[in-house]
């Protein structure tokens, strides 16, 4: 049997290492593992969240609501959006999928930061597509006019706050590049870490009714994944035109997120106030990383996510270092895959932070 030879060069996705592989593998006791790889709220979710699922857990052998009601004008009233604007995914990423396999076919060419979330690159080449990428770690905006205009890509994926360096752009300066695309190219906002962004600072806030209202060859991505610490619920939406978003719901299957996925989106969206005092902590803590990392002369990303991404110097390895914290049950994510010789850490808890930093200073011979 032959496959598509697309596939020959995508590579598969890794996710970051689960606790249970830690355990299996380095012997290390679950109670002694933190894990700061998978940009996860570490506070969880809303208690009420909990509270909600606890209650309709019995339900379970229910469909879910097909039509996503409940969700679909919690996110409307939030956003200022009608219904019809929004599609939702099993995490933001279903939604690039759908956009790749409606917009996507042979030759066509996207471009993305070099330094950028993977699932781009596998679903625009499950179609056949070009990829193109800047050659910057961080979004350089100038760059990619230039490689816009030089390839006139049919897809600009720009992710802002960036994973997995942590960067974010202004939204003056990302509109300023959006006047530069010709309307038949679809740009996508990838806005998984937008709440902590805006949190951090208003200028980087860009609001989806009105990114697609000044630019309706955009769509703006979202996730419950991160601030809304629903990861494993893999809950996710695209909001764009009406045209747009009755092309992509032509790609959803079904029933494509669980009963208890929809339950818990809804009942997140009742506590905002959890929201913030999970970023608000998330940004509290990370000062100490950077601290740490000026105590220990090495740079860092200035984030404005949930997590840091470690610049280490000439004589440290990535893959050395995070092989050497996993044998202590340290879980980060090595970011020597994408040639850079780094570590991303997600921001934990003040007690995981503490392990990690005490950790780590082992690992560094300190």
């Amino acid at each position: 049997m032959k496959f598509k030879d697309t596939l020959k060069d995508i590579k598969t996705y890794s996710a970051g290492k689960p606790i249970e592989l830690v355990v299996r593998d380095y012997g290390v006791a679950p109670e002694n593992i933190i894990k700061l790889a998978s940009n996860e709220n570490p506070h969880g979710c809303s208690p009420k969240v909990r509270e909600k699922i606890s209650q309709i857990v019995g339900n379970m052998y229910r469909y879910p609501d097909d039509s996503f009601f409940e969700l679909k004008e919690k996110l409307s009233t939030k956003f200022g959006v009608k219904d019809t604007n929004i599609i939702i995914g099993a995490g933001s990423d279903q939604t690039f999928e759908f956009i790749s396999r409606a917009l996507l076919e042979e030759g066509d060419k996207v471009l993305v930061n070099r330094i950028s979330f993977a699932m781009y690159d596998i679903y625009a080449k499950q179609e056949g597509a070009v990829m193109i990428k800047t050659d910057t770690i961080e979004h350089d905006l100038d760059q990619f006019k230039t490689l816009y205009q030089e390839h006139k890509p049919k897809l600009v994926y720009i992710c802002t706050p960036s994973n997995p360096a942590g960067d974010a752009l202004d939204k003056v300066d990302v509109y300023d590049f959006l006047k530069t695309v010709d309307p038949e190219t679809m740009v996508v906002v990838d806005g998984a870490y937008m709440e902590y962004a805006s949190f951090k600072e208003a200028k980087k806030l860009i609001e989806p009714k009105d990114l697609i209202d000044t630019f309706p060859n955009c769509i703006y991505t979202g996730t419950f994944s991160k601030a809304y610490g629903l990861g494993g619920m893999r809950t996710g939406y695209a909001i764009a035109s009406e045209e747009f978003i009755n092309s992509l719901l032509k790609m959803r299957p079904p029933f494509n997120i669980t009963t208890l996925s929809l339950a818990a989106a809804v009942e997140a969206c009742n506590d905002e106030e959890f929201v913030t005092f999970a970023i608000d902590d998330c940004f509290k803590e990370m000062k100490r990383y950077e601290d740490f990392a000026k105590e220990n002369n090495f740079d860092y990303i200035d984030s404005y996510t949930n997590f840091i991404t470690l610049m280490l110097n000439d004589s440290m390895n990535s893959s050395e270092i995070s092989e050497a914290l996993l044998k202590k049950g340290v879980i980060v994510r090595d970011l020597g895959s994408y040639s850079m010789n780094a570590i991303r850490v997600t921001i934990g808890t003040t007690a995981e932070n503490d392990r990690f930093f005490k950790i780590f200073k082992e690992v560094l011979g300190n």
